[in-house]
Parts: structure tokens; C-alpha cells; sequence
């Protein structure tokens, strides 16, 4: 891979191609990866092959373990946190679920207003938890004396606002709360201080170029370093220290995060370990300037025609008020946007170009 190859162009315009070379040939363009990424063209081809095997001799023809092993080990080395510290899971929200019956009867958990339900939801629906939430940016003033949890996503799916990850973090350290991370619409094209939090989840469909099915938790802080691990709630055999010797009665949880594990979705991570292997070859550093500059052309044709997007700078996921209408007419120019929250929403990843962005600023009228 050669990384952001940009040209230059009349005046200051330097026009960027998309990352990733042959792994990417959309037949529209896309620019919803704040719904749902792309997979690469290997993790489609490694999920064929394994579909036909399983048409003849089943899923565990192969190694069960040894795609779900590779993902976590790929996940880690992108967040620079050890292997040893991820669980492999379903989905956002029975993390956060997960991450709610470790509190105490009573606990106070603070959250943004508006953050996404996956994340927010199973607190608010757990008996005994008082969930708070104020407006994000006023987020870490308000962690005070008694809160316990601070849970916030890194990027806002409606609006790509980025959260004040250090500021939040210190506010909770000074008050003794915990924190717990959101990374699905940040992971894959934010650098981010992953190890900083205790509790960091990310749903891998959408930036990380995976398919459903494959979620992450990494555990930061004092967790396994001093502090004991949370209660394996949902622990099965996966999650036993010795796998073999864990498939009836009552298992031994492993000494690593991997008690967290629930039962792999074995094609997820069969692609899972192809798309992370591809961010990884790339790098988050470039993906990040290769996002954010197609970003900022797009914030900069919006204003040429007088629309002002919601403010979230340096974000990926560019939100705009008024031209909700628009979606439509974009799809049917085979331009795939989405809206949330009545705000015509792009999101710009790596097999986006320069070309892709103008294409919607000229249907925007």
C-alpha cells in the first residue's frame, strides 16, 4: 500500500484518491461509512471460501479459534493495548449491558445527551442504575462525588462531534468514577488513547471494515493489573482458561479478558482478521488525513453554497441541517448518504476520493 497518493491540482487543491487500491470497487458512492463500512475485497473472498468448506464439512472444518485469535491480536495492535486485555463479543450493547451489572445497587452513570442507544440504553434499563446525562460538552464538568461510570462515545454517530477524551478521563479519575469508551464510530480512522479507559467497546461493522457480528472490549485502567477482573456473567465454554476442559459443568474463566468472550460469530472474524490486517498496513495515521481532508473539502463546498454544517471539527462524519431532502436525490444518482436526526449525514473513509465528494456537492445544488 502506498498510503494518502495525492495530486496536485490548479490553485491549493491537492485531490486524494482512495486507500486501499484493488481491495475496494464500490458500484455506487459510498459515503455512509458512519452506517455501515465496506469490506475489503479479501475479507470477502477469505468469508467465500470458508462458506464453501462449510457447505461440506462445516464450520469447524478449521481452526475455530485461530480467526477470532488473529482479530484480537490485530484489534489490539491498533489500539496499542496487549492482546491479553480484549474480549471478542456480539454487539454494543450487550457490552454495555455487561458493563452495567458490574456497578454496584445505586450507582450513578453519566452519559451524553443523545449518545447512541446501544451505548446509553442497557443503563438506563438496569434496575438500580441512576443514569444522568447532561449535554456532551459539558460532560466532564459534570462527573462529580458519586458517580461511578462515565460512559460516551470518542465520535457522536449523529453529528461526528469528537468527545474531550482527556478531559472526561481526568474528570473521572479526580471523582473515582470509571470510564467507559465508545470507539465504533472513531475506531479505524481516530487515533485514539484507548488504554486510558476502563472499559473501551467497539462495534467493528462500520470503520473497521468488518462484518456484523464482530465487537471488541478492551480493558484499560487497573483492570487485570492490580484490580480484579468484573464477574464473567456470560461466561461458556470459550471464556474457560482451558478451552478443552471447558465444555460441561462449571469452567475455570481465563486469567486474560478472554473470560469476556462470548461464542465467536466464526464468519465475522474470519473477515475481521482480513479487514483489521488491512488498517493495519495502511495505518490509522494516514486513514486519519486521508478522512479528515476529504472532510474539510466537503465542509468547504458546503459553504461555497451557503449551508453550515453542525460543528465538529476534525471529525470524519460531517452533519448538515436543512437538506435532509437531498438523500433521496443522491441515491437515485447512485450517491449512498444517510440522515439522522433530520441532518443529511457523509462520512468519509478510505476508498472515498476527492471526486466522490464533488460528486455530492454537485447534486446539492
Amino acid at each position: 500500500m502506498d498510503g494518502a497518493r495525492c495530486a496536485e491540482q490548479s490553485g491549493d487543491m491537492h485531490r486524494r484518491e482512495p486507500l486501499g487500491g484493488a481491495e475496494f470497487a464500490p458500484e455506487t458512492t459510498y459515503l455512509n461509512s458512519a452506517s455501515s463500512g465496506l469490506l475489503p475485497r479479501r475479507s470477502a473472498d477469505a468469508l467465500r471460501a470458508a462458506l464453501e468448506e462449510s457447505a461440506s464439512y462445516g464450520t469447524m472444518g478449521r481452526d475455530y479459534f485461530a480467526a477470532a485469535t488473529a482479530s484480537r491480536a490485530a484489534f489490539a495492535r491498533l489500539l496499542d493495548v496487549p492482546a491479553e486485555r480484549v474480549a471478542l463479543g456480539s454487539s454494543v450493547a450487550v457490552q454495555s449491558a455487561f458493563v452495567a451489572a458490574t456497578l454496584p445497587e445505586g450507582a450513578e452513570v453519566l452519559a451524553p445527551e443523545g449518545d447512541f442507544s446501544s451505548l446509553v440504553n442497557p443503563f438506563a434499563a438496569h434496575p438500580g442504575i441512576k443514569l444522568r446525562t447532561v449535554p456532551l460538552e459539558a460532560l466532564a464538568d459534570a462527573v462529580r462525588p458519586g458517580t461511578a461510570l462515565v460512559a460516551f462515545s470518542a465520535v457522536q454517530s449523529l453529528d461526528g462531534r469528537i468527545a474531550d477524551m482527556a478531559a472526561v478521563h481526568e474528570a473521572a479519575r479526580a471523582h473515582g468514577a470509571r470510564t467507559y469508551l465508545d470507539i465504533t464510530q472513531a475506531a479505524g480512522w481516530l487515533p485514539l488513547p484507548a488504554a486510558d479507559f476502563d472499559f473501551v467497546v467497539a462495534g467493528a461493522f462500520k470503520w473497521l471494515l468488518c462484518p456484523r457480528g464482530a465487537t471488541f472490549m478492551a480493558f484499560g485502567g487497573d483492570y487485570g493489573r492490580g484490580a480484579e477482573w468484573p464477574a464473567a456473567l456470560h461466561a461458556g465454554w470459550v471464556a474457560g482458561e482451558d478451552i478443552g476442559a471447558s465444555n460441561y459443568g462449571l469452567i475455570q474463566p481465563a486469567a486474560t479478558a478472554r473470560r469476556f468472550d462470548e461464542p465467536y460469530a466464526h464468519f465475522s472474524y474470519i473477515g475481521a482478521e482480513q479487514s483489521l490486517g488491512l488498517l493495519e498496513e495502511l495505518g490509522v495515521e494516514t486513514v486519519h488525513a486521508h478522512n479528515t481532508a476529504l472532510a474539510d473539502h466537503y465542509r468547504a463546498g458546503l459553504a461555497e453554497r451557503g449551508l453550515t454544517p453542525r460543528p465538529a471539527p476534525g471529525s470524519a462524519i460531517v452533519s448538515t441541517p436543512g437538506i435532509a431532502d437531498a438523500e433521496d436525490r443522491a441515491a437515485a444518482a447512485g450517491v449512498r448518504i444517510s440522515v439522522r436526526g433530520g441532518l443529511l449525514r457523509a462520512a468519509f473513509h478510505l476508498y472515498n476520493s476527492t471526486d466522490d465528494v464533488d460528486r455530492l456537492l454537485a447534486l446539492l445544488g
